[in-house]
């Protein structure tokens, strides 16, 4: 195929400009808020990070499980009816969901404050609820999208959110609202979105929305019962692996160890979000339909393969020269969170590969091999932290990150054999990608060399 031909292809392709869409606003928004992050990094202390560490880790346990999952399965009917009532189902869920985390924070503050291990959050707790309406609100609502094809819509949020969160953050450091400020940016960049896409819903599915009736939702619950089911639990356990450890590393370990993994994870999953993220979206727009007609290992191989190609060097150049970007970048006291990127890499090379094919599970019915893996996946990394914390000591960040190397690396194996992709087949993707990842390799090995003699 001459070179013309591909390009022209590429541009037909309504996957391809599905994900240059989605990948555009993400973009943007991730160079918002990476661009932000020097000037964050001087305003707020590395202990401020900490506090802010502890509060995503919070927002992301609960926000991912509010809608009771009724929000992931929005893209997968053949009938719009039944997508809005399971849309109204998220929503009722999300709300819910927040006015119980809203009455035990005023109810048990100090039990609350004291298990995250921050005192510093008194007064802020309000925050908590809040954050987990907006987001998860956000979430099911850009699943409706999603399932419209409104990709330039989910775009425009993401960069209004980057924007919101980012002055939010930089405007109350600078009027000496901390660390209150980073809170609530965060808060704001994480689901400022769901009151713009919220309008447009009214405004354009006015009348599919004055169809539901509280038969038809009783239905459609009845239906798709396997997603609170099991898919609630599998989600809080996903959330928690990640988010449980860093909240114990918070409360035991001495110093602002948080705040530097907060940083780390924050500017890793930069790279991450330009691609992973919009490929995750369109994945879960099509491969309901690609299951009904036979051909998800076919559709899962191509984007397993695309991201081999797209993201891993870059991950893999990131992670290398990383301790040294951290402390020209961000100020010689974040050269800790520059050595964890370094740590985290793997964890993260293997995260962006399975993550954006995950939805896999759920499309072959398989909520139960999800909710297993998840529960093995808290279990293994909330234990190999807590050893690390009693044996080991000043190494307890460094396990956090072979943990979810470990996870993710097991989590893709299954993921790749739920889809009937075989080992020869994955290998064949590996072979096709492996000339692109050597490039990166290479580079990756000269960059560490260049800093090593001070050349940059």
């Amino acid at each position: 195929m001459e070179l013309g031909e591909y390009y022209t292809k590429l541009r037909r392709s309504t996957f391809i400009r599905s994900v240059a869409v989605l990948a555009g606003g993400t973009a943007l928004s991730q160079l918002i808020m990476v661009l932000v992050l020097p000037i964050l990094t001087r305003i707020y202390t590395p202990e401020d990070f900490s506090v802010l560490a502890v509060y995503t880790a919070a927002l992301s346990i609960f926000s991912v499980a509010a809608c009771f999952r009724f929000d992931i399965a929005i893209p997968m009917p053949k009938r719009d009816e039944e997508a809005v009532s399971l849309l109204i189902l998220a929503l009722i869920g999300a709300c819910f969901s927040s006015f119980v985390l809203l009455i035990i924070s005023f109810v048990f503050p100090l039990a609350v404050t004291s298990t995250l291990g921050k005192p510093a959050l008194s007064g802020m707790l309000w925050l908590i609820p809040a954050g987990v309406l907006l987001t998860s609100s956000y979430g099911a609502l850009q699943a409706w999208n999603t399932r419209k094809k409104q990709f330039v819509e989910v775009s425009r949020t993401r960069m209004a959110q980057a924007l919101a969160g980012a002055s939010t953050q930089v405007g109350c450091g600078l009027l000496g609202n901390i660390p209150s400020g980073l809170l609530f940016g965060q808060m704001l960049s994480a689901g400022a979105g769901a009151l713009g896409l919220g309008y447009r819903l009214a405004r354009n599915e006015r009348g599919m929305l004055k169809s539901v009736r509280l038969a038809n939702l009783w239905s459609v619950c009845c239906q798709y019962h396997r997603f609170p089911k099991y898919s609630t639990l599998e989600a809080l356990t996903n959330s928690a692996a990640i988010q449980v450890p860093l909240i114990i590393i918070a409360a035991r370990e001495i110093g602002p160890e948080a705040g530097y993994l907060m940083l780390a994870m924050r500017i890793i999953q930069a790279p991450m979000g330009l691609i992973g993220s919009a490929i995750s979206q369109v994945y879960v727009s099509r491969a309901a339909e690609e299951f009904r007609i036979n051909r998800l290992n076919i559709f899962t191989g191509k984007i397993l393969e695309g991201l081999l190609k797209s993201g891993v060097g870059p991950i893999i150049l990131f992670g290398a020269i990383a301790p040294k970007v951290f402390e020209l970048v961000f100020g010689s006291e974040w050269q800790r969170a520059g050595q964890l990127v370094t740590w985290m890499t793997p964890w993260f090379v293997m995260q962006f590969l399975a993550s954006p094919i995950s939805m896999a599970l759920h499309v072959t019915g398989n909520q139960r091999i999800a909710l297993l893996l998840q529960i093995f996946g808290f279990l293994s990394r909330v234990g190999m932290v807590m050893t690390a914390t009693h044996l080991i000591g000043g190494f307890v960040s460094e396990v956090y990150a072979i943990s979810g190397f470990v996870f993710y690396f097991i989590y893709l194996t299954v993921i790749l054999r739920v889809s009937c992709i075989s080992f020869s087949a994955a290998m064949a993707s590996f072979k096709v990608a492996f000339p692109v990842l050597m490039a990166w390799t290479v580079l990756s090995v000269a960059s560490v060399f260049l800093c090593q003699i001070k050349i940059w």
